[in-house]
């Protein structure tokens, strides 16, 4: 793999990230409630400790730099959703861009936090232990399509510079 592959994978990985970071904070200058990224980090830090379900992430022990470290694991996550879907799509998607399969693809990716990430750290699957499963599950799908989109107008802009 050369530095130029390895480099639109990061730069697109990232910069979808941060257009759903964006998102997000939109959302909470709404009064919308988001993701606290020290529960992600509350989790992965007792992953390390061997302790993978909970019953309320929010009432486990706190780890400490938990917030850095979800933050951490927030940007990790999607620079390998992104090296995901370049190994589907191919590296040459980046050089033309499709949106339509950017946002198919990030709408896939919330198949990880429905069935992995909430029900670990105790909302069940798909949120059903939440007050407002439908509300949360429609929450997640609405997030991880703006990250295909993101990946969309990374690499748009990605091609773009390079032409």
């Amino acid at each position: 793999m050369n530095l130029n592959i390895v480099a639109t994978i990061l730069l697109t990985g990232v910069g979808a990230t941060l257009v759903m970071d964006l998102w997000l904070l939109l959302l909470q200058r709404l009064g919308v409630p988001t993701l606290n990224f020290a529960f992600i980090g509350r989790w992965v830090g007792h992953l390390s400790r061997g302790r993978f379900h909970h019953r309320s992430i929010a009432a486990s022990e706190p780890i400490p730099h938990e917030l850095a470290l979800g933050w951490v694991m927030h940007y990790a996550t999607g620079v390998v959703f992104a090296a995901m879907f370049f190994l589907l799509e191919g590296i040459s998607w980046a050089q033309q861009p499709r949106l339509l399969l950017a946002l198919a693809f990030g709408l896939a990716t919330a198949v990880f936090p429905l069935l992995l990430v909430q029900p670990a750290m105790g909302a069940g699957i798909a949120s059903r232990k939440t007050p407002s499963p439908i509300r949360n599950c429609l929450k997640s799908l609405a997030n991880h399509a703006v990250f295909g989109a993101g990946l969309y107008l990374c690499a748009t802009l990605l091609a773009a510079r390079v032409a």
